[in-house]
């Protein structure tokens, strides 16, 4: 088998300080917890019997993205950390069982391809180039592509001013290929708050990245960085998993279903993400 207002920044950015972005391959996802009930007998042979046999999940997620994935003093934090435990409660695994894997930009598809992990939630854009090696679960979020500046920049305010100039983003994102798209000059790195320094230093003059994972490093580092501008692309968050393992990709739709309807996933988007961002009433998934 192969294998988520000013006073408000204050508190996200008070929180973030704490955290640190370490890349181990594992964490202790918090203290010892009682393996919860799975919601539902599974078919024998099938990715979630196994799972649920084995009584763990192997999740690939970032690292050092405050608000949906970011490693803190007890393991991996946010919002996309929350739609995993979801995943992993509705399995029967309890969090004290799932295994985090940092997963960058890069790494994502041959994690997945390798068996490496089982699920990748990662702010994770679906497309159809991806899905020709991985299948997506969701979407669960829409977020949009944006630009993060140092706080004293009047020169950028739209993704028209960054024609010509050097932008950090990431290796094999879905944001480096827009960056080149519009005519800016791509720097890449291979995670996002590597791109802190070269922004504070002049070398690059803005990040472009999606607006959440902008919003999360802007509340880290209050008052030096602003998000400027409208997103201006769609970037559908899903949840990547083996290719053709359309079992468990239906499985995990009707997880993320229940969650919207039973009030998890607003209360796992409180409890983190919603610090910064205003609760918005999650995408329809695609079950293609």
């Amino acid at each position: 088998m192969k294998r988520t207002r000013l006073t408000l920044l204050a508190v996200a950015a008070a929180g973030a300080l704490a955290l640190s972005g370490c890349s181990s391959d594992g964490g202790d996802a918090g203290g010892e917890s009682t393996a919860p009930e799975p919601a539902t007998s599974f078919a024998e042979g099938s990715t979630m019997a196994a799972l649920a046999d084995s009584g763990t999940i192997t999740i690939g997620t970032k690292f050092d993205q405050p608000l949906f994935g970011l490693n803190g003093p007890n393991g991996p934090e946010g919002f996309d950390v929350e739609i995993g435990k979801i995943i992993a409660a509705d399995l029967g695994i309890s969090e004290d069982n799932i295994v985090w894997k940092e997963a960058v930009s890069a790494n994502r598809e041959p994690f997945i391809e390798n068996g490496e992990v089982d699920i990748v939630v990662a702010t994770y854009t679906i497309n159809d180039k991806r899905k020709e090696v991985v299948s997506f679960a969701g979407p669960y979020y829409m977020a949009g592509q944006s630009i993060l500046v140092l706080a004293d920049n009047e020169d950028i305010t739209s993704e028209a001013d960054l024609v010509g100039q050097p932008v950090c983003s990431v290796t094999g994102s879905t944001p480096a290929a827009k960056l080149e798209e519009i005519g800016a000059v791509p720097v890449l790195t291979d995670t996002y708050s590597n791109c802190l320094e070269p922004l504070r230093s002049g070398a690059v003059v803005a990040v472009s990245t999606d607006n959440v994972i902008l919003a999360g490093l802007a509340a880290q580092n209050e008052g030096e960085f602003k998000v400027v501008g409208t997103p201006f692309t769609d970037e559908p968050y899903g949840i990547g998993l083996a290719l053709d393992d359309t079992e468990f990709r239906m499985w995990i739709n009707d997880t993320l279903e229940a969650a919207y309807a039973d009030g998890r996933y607003e209360d796992a988007w409180n409890a983190t993400a919603g610090a910064v961002l205003p609760y918005v009433e999650p995408p329809a998934v695609d079950r293609y």
